[in-house]
């Protein structure tokens, strides 16, 4: 058996983009900091992202049937902040206006991201505590000239 931390550990190893995964529910926006999101194919264009089933703005997705996943810039660490937990700010408040607008779904998109991958969500699949969201591509956006904002070993590099 591998041991829990011990897998976070080696996880953490490889370097990911930081991305917030957004949506619009009934209860306005919500969005978490995703560090599983990655593409499945490009014909047709297709996005998974990993969703803690105990995340809040699961419900979202799913009510909406869409999500969008942003891939922060060099710079946006208190966006990481705000969706990681660590700020007292909690659920739409988050979503602060000027800093984030919509594309093709409704789901909200942070101006200024490196990139931004708007999906319509096609179906989820549940494995143990995770629930695997699986979205075609509507529209694309972000900075051409942004940096990445970049997860490895524990913290982002600079």
């Amino acid at each position: 058996d591998i041991d829990i931390g011990a897998f976070w550990q080696a996880i953490g190893k490889r370097a990911v983009a930081a991305t917030v995964v957004s949506a619009c529910g009934s209860a306005g926006p919500a969005g978490f900091l995703g560090l599983s999101a990655t593409h499945v194919c490009a014909n047709p264009p297709t996005m998974l992202v990993s969703i803690d089933a105990r995340t809040s703005a699961l419900r979202a997705i799913q009510e909406s049937e869409h999500f969008a996943i942003n891939y922060l810039p060099l710079g946006a660490n208190e966006v990481v902040d705000l969706f990681s937990g660590k700020a007292d700010v909690k659920g739409p408040d988050r979503f602060e206006t000027g800093k984030w607008g919509v594309l093709a779904t409704g789901a909200p998109v942070f101006q200024g991201a490196v990139g931004v991958m708007d999906c319509r969500l096609q179906e989820t699949l549940e494995r143990h505590d995770t629930i695997i969201a699986l979205g075609t591509v509507a529209a694309i956006g972000g900075d051409p000239d942004a940096k990445p904002l970049v997860y490895f070993g524990g913290g982002y590099l600079n």
